[in-house]
C-alpha cells in the first residue's frame, strides 16, 4: 500500500478538506475528516438498490454542495457488503458499502464508503480513519491544506459557517 509522505513524514490534513471521486464524477466534495468513524460515508439521495447479472448495483444521486440540490450527479457502484453502521447519535442503520477512488494532494486511492443520507449533517461525506491511515497526518486545527481539485468550487466560498457537524 503506497504512503503519501513529504521528506519521509505524512502530508498533513486538516480536520476538513476538499477531495474529488473521480469514478463517480464528483470534481470537488468536501469532507469532515473523522478519525472517529472507522469508514467513509457518503450523502446519496434516490438510492436504489438492483441486481445486474446477479450482482448487487447501487444507483444513486449525489448532490456535492451542501444546502444545494444542484449538481445532481447521478452515479452507480457495486456493492461489495452490506454494513450495519451505528451513528454518532447511537442509531444503528443498514447501508451498502462501495469502493471507490478518492483524490487529495494529488495522490488516489480506492476507499470503501457507506452510503446513506445526511440531510442534517455539516457535511455531505465523512472520510474515516480507514481511508486515511498511513497515508496522511490529520491536523485538528487545520483546514483545506490543498486546493480544491480542478473544476470544484472554491474552499472560501463554501466553508463560511461550517464549522461543524
Amino acid at each position: 500500500m503506497a504512503t503519501t509522505r513529504s521528506k519521509g513524514r505524512l502530508t498533513r490534513i486538516g480536520w476538513r478538506e476538499w477531495v474529488a471521486l473521480p469514478d463517480l464524477g464528483v470534481d470537488a466534495i468536501k469532507v469532515k475528516v473523522d478519525t472517529g468513524a472507522a469508514t467513509s460515508a457518503l450523502h446519496v439521495m434516490n438510492l436504489r438498490v438492483i441486481t445486474v447479472d446477479g450482482r448487487q448495483i447501487a444507483r444513486f444521486k449525489i448532490h456535492p454542495i451542501q444546502r444545494r440540490r444542484i449538481p445532481s450527479i447521478a452515479a452507480e457502484a457495486p456493492i461489495i457488503d452490506m454494513r450495519t453502521i451505528r451513528s454518532s447519535s447511537g442509531e444503528c442503520e443498514l447501508r451498502p458499502v462501495i469502493r471507490t477512488d478518492v483524490e487529495l494532494h494529488g495522490k488516489r486511492w480506492p476507499i470503501e464508503i457507506t452510503l446513506t443520507r445526511r440531510d442534517q449533517l455539516s457535511f455531505r461525506m465523512l472520510l474515516g480513519r480507514q481511508a486515511v491511515r498511513r497515508r496522511f497526518l490529520v491536523d485538528a486545527g487545520g483546514s483545506f491544506t490543498d486546493r480544491p481539485p480542478a473544476g470544484g468550487p472554491r474552499a472560501e466560498s463554501q466553508s463560511k459557517g461550517e464549522e461543524g457537524e
